[in-house]
Parts: C-alpha cells; structure tokens; sequence
C-alpha cells in the first residue's frame, strides 16, 4: 500500500497565477493549479491513500487577500478561503505567522464551519490549545496521526493585540507530548510544522542563531517515532530523507507542491520512503474555482487599477542593490509618508523584495500593494542615539565586499532564506557606512539635524510594527519603547497620501554615503 502526503505552504494570498504587477501579468504560481494539480494526483492514483495538508500562511500577502480582508464586511470574498481549500479536500490546516497579522478573531471567521481541522497544539488560549493538537484519519484501513504545530516565535513579530490571551509554546516540546501519545494508536505519524530548520539538514550544523523560531531540525532528530515531517516558513523548496525520516517544504506562492510517498506493508509499517517537490508551472488553473472566485478577481483589478496621482521624475526601481546602497525616490516617500502621518522627523523603511517596481508614472492602488506588500502599521519610538547606531550597523551588515572590490549581499541575508526585508533605509539622519570596517564598526557618520547624534541623545522614530518590535534581529527596538501607535495600515497610509496630490515629485535621497 502506498500512502502519498501532499502539502502547500506560504501560497500568501496567491491564487490566481499571478503577482498583480499588471493586469495582465501571469506567473507559474497559484493556488488554483495547485488544487488542479492535487485533482490530478487523486485520479491518477486511485488505489493510493491520499493526504493533503495546507500548512499555513494563506489568508495574507497578495492583492486578493488584502482586497478579501478590506471588503469582509461586504463583500465576503474571506469566505473563499475555505472554499478554496475544501475543493483541494484538505484533510487538516495549519495557522502560520502571518494568519496572525489580521488578528485572532478574523482567523475565526474566515475559518468558521471549514469542512477539516485546524490543528494548533503550542497555541493555547487561556491555557486549551486554540484548535485540536492533533487529528486521525482512517483511510483505507490505515490510520494516520497528524500533529499541527506553528512557529513559537509569532509574539516576536505580531501586535499584542493580535496575539492577547494566546501563549506560543515550543513546537518541538509540544510535538514530543502529542506524538508520544499518538503513536501506540495509529499506524501512521506525520508532523506538520509551520516553521522551517534551525540547521543544515546534512551536516546539522546550525545556519542560524537558535532562538526558537525554526526548530524544524530537532523535529526530525529529537522525536522518536515520526513518519513524515511537512514543513514551511522559510520559503523554501526542500524535499529529503534525514535521519530517516522524508521531509518537504514546498517553496511560496503555491509555486510548488510537496510531496511524500510511503509504502506500507502488510502491517502498516513503513518499509521505505521518498520526498519531492511538484511544480506547478505548467498545470492549467483548476476550472471549477476559477468560475467562483472570478468576481473576486474581476473586484481586485478594478480596485486596484483605481488612479492616484502622477509621478514627476522616475520613482522605478531599476537596480535593488543600487537602491538599498544608495536610497531611492520610492523609499524617501514612504519614510514621507511615514513622518507626516507620525509628526516624527527619523523614519525608515525597508525594500521588501527584489520584485518591488516602484511607482509607475501614473500611480495605481495597484503600485502601492505591489511595492508595499505587507499590512505593518505604524509605530513611532523614543531611541537613543544609541539604539539608532547599533540598528545602523544591523543594516550595514547587509553588505559585503567580494574579491573584484564589488558591493553584494551578505550570505546571511540570502540563505538559507531571503531577508531583503531586514535592511532598512532611513530618511531624517545623515549617515555614512564604511564597508572596509569590521562587521559590528562600520557606522562612522550619524548625524541628525546636522550635528553628530551622541549615544544618550533621543529621537523619535517612526518605524513598521514588525519592527519596532525587534523584528529581523533588531532588538534595540522593543514594545516599551513606543509612544505612539496607528491603526491605519502603511499600505492605506500611502494611497491616502498620494490620492491627495495631483503630481508628486520623485526626490533622490542624498543621506546615505556608502564607503568601500
């Protein structure tokens, strides 16, 4: 008998195979191939047993489910979420850190009355995990064990008000408790995990410090008695054995399936096992969903083609790098945005991604969820100059020098994971880095209106939520720290501003000096 364990992970809202910078853009990505894509595996392996598992980051990152969550009042475009995944026949769901980002009560209602589990065994709300900790399915005589766990690090990057009542446990600790009393029952045992690994998965070395947000490794090494583990939040396309045990991780956007297949004797017993991944890219759009969720698309372009205002000069990014290094138009207008919403005269912000465009000339709501893809408000706190400079050199280490004398992105912010998102730009202070400098002593010039900001000197700085909370490794930034907060989300803030101007100037910032 052969049982085949299908996972998606981090689709973020992606579901028409497209990323929205146009109207007619398309990508090989997309929630509706993967529901095609699953259809199909269930059809051409009749005799298998099948699972699916969705494992989380799904209701937040793309235009649809910004749109979903503006309109819910309204509209109830929320609702297609699990319509969405019920079509595929998922059989459990996972929360990711990102469900977070809308709040516990939004999760509940997207949620409501979904045909499968969701599965939650480290969140407790006051004290009972705030879904089941775990689910059994029999399918053809086999029974099968499936605990859910997410990332513990999610108080790390959300609101409070986001997170209140809730308590994150470590999912490794909570995974030990539930397969332990799954394992005499079932045949079958599988970890689904909402967090990616803490070490390399052939050496076991650690590829990151151990703070406890990925504890994927220790999953598969420190648990006797697992069969599979499903994994995500790093946004990668992992799919191998260690320690025994098959593992995926299907990448981002839904541009990849994860599959594991077991073979089973006569006695349920594993006998050998296979991981890999399943692209997508050329799988048609499941027809059926594409038919129901079409006024939802068709709502989306019409509001995202809404005109705001008209650039002057040229607001498009043309060279990240050259961005980050140097400034851009586009990033001194959100710390704009930013200064005037806040009345803080120090703001940064960060070039989430290499695929950010910049404002076209003639700018659309379209521009601004493409350039500022997540829903962060805002916070202002009051530093040090202190606290300003050691954040500096946090984003100075973003940079190496390679052996031609050329500016790249430091390893560390590239892998295992992407994190162009934890470099920020600043508007407000003058500062130079020196990249010849160590690591740690490359912020050489910190100036804030013209006079060198000395370590016990405050400023108040205005700054996204995820940060000002110490997100990306910036713990100078903390929740005691602020003074101010505001509801409205960048994104909102943005499109309120620059609906508010007939022509905009594109200003090229000259604060940042860059030595190497």
């Amino acid at each position: 008998m052969r049982l085949r364990i299908l996972s998606t992970s981090d689709v973020h809202g992606n579901i028409y195979p497209t990323n929205f910078a146009t109207k007619d853009a398309y990508n090989p990505f997309g929630y509706l191939k993967d529901i095609a894509m699953i259809k199909q595996i269930r059809q051409q392996y009749p005799d298998d047993v099948v699972v699916y598992i969705e494992n989380g980051d799904f209701i937040e990152g793309a235009p649809m489910s910004s749109y979903a969550f503006k309109t819910q009042a309204t509209d109830h475009f929320d609702q297609m979420f699990k319509e969405l995944t019920q079509e595929a026949e998922a059989d459990v769901g996972i929360l990711g850190n990102h469900e977070f980002n809308y709040g516990i009560d939004y999760i509940k209602q997207v949620w409501q009355d979904v045909t499968y589990p969701l599965l939650s065994a480290n969140i407790l709300e006051d004290g009972q995990p705030l879904f089941a900790p775990y689910t059994v399915i029999e399918k053809q005589g086999v029974k099968i064990g499936i605990v859910g766990v997410t990332t513990q690090y999610i108080p790390h990057w959300e609101e409070p008000e986001h997170v209140k009542h809730l308590t994150f446990q470590s999912a490794l600790t909570a995974a030990q408790k539930y397969v332990a009393q799954l394992r005499p029952v079932v045949d079958v045992v599988i970890l689904a995990y909402h967090g990616g690994f803490e070490a390399d998965l052939e050496t076991g070395q650690p590829t990151e410090t151990d703070t406890g947000e990925n504890e994927g490794y220790k999953l598969l090494t420190q648990i006797p008695g697992v069969d599979a583990v499903v994994t995500g939040h790093q946004h990668r396309q992992i799919a191998t054995i260690v320690n025994g045990i098959p593992t995926t991780q299907p990448g981002y956007r839904g541009e990849k399936i994860g599959q594991i297949i077991l073979d089973l004797d006569e006695n349920k017993q594993v006998v050998n096992a296979q991981a890999e991944l399943l692209s997508v890219a050329s799988v048609p759009p499941d027809a059926k969903m594409s038919r129901l969720t079409a006024p939802w698309k068709q709502a989306v372009d019409a509001w995202l083609d809404q005109p705001l205002t008209t650039i002057t000069g040229d607001m498009l990014i043309h060279d990240h790098l050259q961005a980050r290094l140097y400034g851009h138009p586009y990033l001194e207008l959100i710390n704009q945005v930013e200064m005037a919403t806040t009345g803080a005269d120090v703001a940064s912000t960060a070039l989430f991604n290499n695929e950010i465009r910049g404002l076209d000339p003639q700018v659309t709501i379209r521009n601004i969820l493409n350039g500022y893809p997540y829903p962060n408000t805002l916070v202002v706190e009051r530093v040090t100059g202190k606290d300003l400079r050691t954040a500096l050199e946090r984003c100075a280490s973003f940079f190496e020098v390679d052996d031609a004398g050329q500016v790249t992105v430091a390893q560390k912010f590239v892998y295992p994971k992407e994190q162009f998102y934890d470099y920020d730009f600043y508007s407000g202070i003058d500062y130079t880095f020196d990249l010849r400098q160590p690591v740690g002593h490359r912020v050489v010039r910190l100036q804030y209106h013209g006079q060198e900001l000395g370590d016990h000197d405050q400023v108040d700085l205005a700054l996204n939520q995820y940060r000002g909370i110490g997100g990306g490794e910036y713990p100078m930034f903390s929740a005691d720290k602020i003074v101010r907060k505001y509801e409205d989300d960048v994104q909102g803030l943005l499109i309120d501003y620059l609906s508010q101007h007939a022509t905009y100037q594109a200003q090229q910032p000259t604060n940042l000096t860059i030595k190497y």
